[in-house]
């Protein structure tokens, strides 16, 4: 029959078999964007600083008594800083104007003083004079100490005319020279410079500038103490659920952000609270300091933390509030490990 077919022109059709594109099976690979990484990591970050945030206001209490000794650490030096910063620049305020005061012979007349004030205008080393004669200052004794009625039991005025020498160079190696070339004018009795408490108080300033850093040392150390124990104490409470985050399979960073969350809080609101105890105590002191400051008839103001040491006060809380966190965290989550 098949030879029949090829005499007749027949010609064998093959059947065609249809290519069946590969198929794989199995989970497909998708390659996630740069962006759409950074967006789930930031989208994380801002949900469990806001899970640690309220956390940390459902226990109200124990936080309240954190923040009160994390508070109180950092305001204490913050206030130091301050009264410091105070003295210095009430040092400066009046170390500025340093005089030489000239006591006079008690034979010296009013018109050899005024003589001697002019003479000395003339001298390189002298800015200004200027010349309280004994009448003078026997008025200003009479208004000032309130014993002026002595001088009414007196025959004569005992006390000498006194000329006030500006110095023209203010420099602490000038001023001594000059106060040693007019003590040996024969019409002084005797020089004086009024800027030895200044001296001293210079002197005191840079004992407490370092008693001040020595105690912020203290108290950072403390600050640290205080976060480190209460994340130390945050772990143990959560142990359980560090263990179980740890068996299927989340990393040590993983684990660590919600506790450095923990200590971020905690700083920037110890912060907070250290800048209102520090503003508050100054504004408590600042009528007695005006009632005092007005008695020496100066214009000494009393000054607080301004905007860039503010906001060194909250960077420093954060940062230790977070190293605090770091420090626990690293050395107590080591020790939670699934059995």
């Amino acid at each position: 029959m098949e030879n029949n077919l090829r005499n007749k022109g027949a010609v064998r059709v093959e059947p065609k078999i249809k290519r069946v594109a590969k198929v794989h099976r199995g989970a497909e690979h998708h390659k996630l964007k740069i962006s759409d990484k950074s967006r789930s990591y930031l989208r994380h970050h801002l949900t469990v600083a806001e899970q640690s945030y309220r956390s940390l206001l459902s226990m109200p209490l124990t936080t309240f008594m954190t923040l009160a000794v994390l508070a109180i650490a950092l305001a204490l030096p913050g206030a130091l800083y301050t009264g410091l910063k105070n003295l210095q620049q009430l040092g400066q305020g009046w170390e500025g104007d340093p005089r030489v005061a000239m006591y006079l012979k008690m034979d010296v007349s009013e018109s050899e003083a005024e003589v001697l004030s002019r003479e000395l205008l003339l001298r390189d080393d002298v800015a200004a004079t200027e010349l309280i004669t004994a009448e003078q200052g026997m008025l200003e004794f009479k208004a000032m100490s309130g014993f002026g009625e002595v001088f009414d039991f007196l025959d004569e005025n005992p006390l000498p005319a006194v000329i006030m020498v500006m110095p023209l160079d203010l420099s602490v190696t000038s001023i001594p020279l000059l106060q040693s070339k007019l003590q040996a004018l024969p019409q002084v009795d005797e020089a004086l410079v009024d800027m030895e408490w200044v001296q001293r108080l210079t002197a005191f300033v840079v004992l407490a500038e370092r008693g001040v850093w020595l105690l912020t040392g203290l108290f950072v150390l403390a600050v640290l103490l205080v976060v480190g124990n209460t994340i130390r104490l945050s772990i143990e409470s959560r142990r359980e659920e560090i263990v179980i985050a740890k068996l299927v399979g989340a990393t040590d960073a993983y684990v660590r952000r919600p506790f450095l969350y923990d200590g971020f809080w905690y700083g920037i609101a110890g912060g907070v609270i250290a800048w209102v105890l520090i503003q508050l105590s100054l504004f408590l002191l600042n009528s007695p300091v005006e009632q005092l400051v007005k008695l020496y008839n100066s214009q000494f103001e009393l000054a607080g933390l301004g905007f860039i040491e503010t906001l060194m006060l909250l960077l420093i809380s954060v940062l230790l509030g977070l190293l605090g966190a770091w420090l626990a965290v690293g050395r107590h989550l080591r020790q939670v490990q699934p059995q």
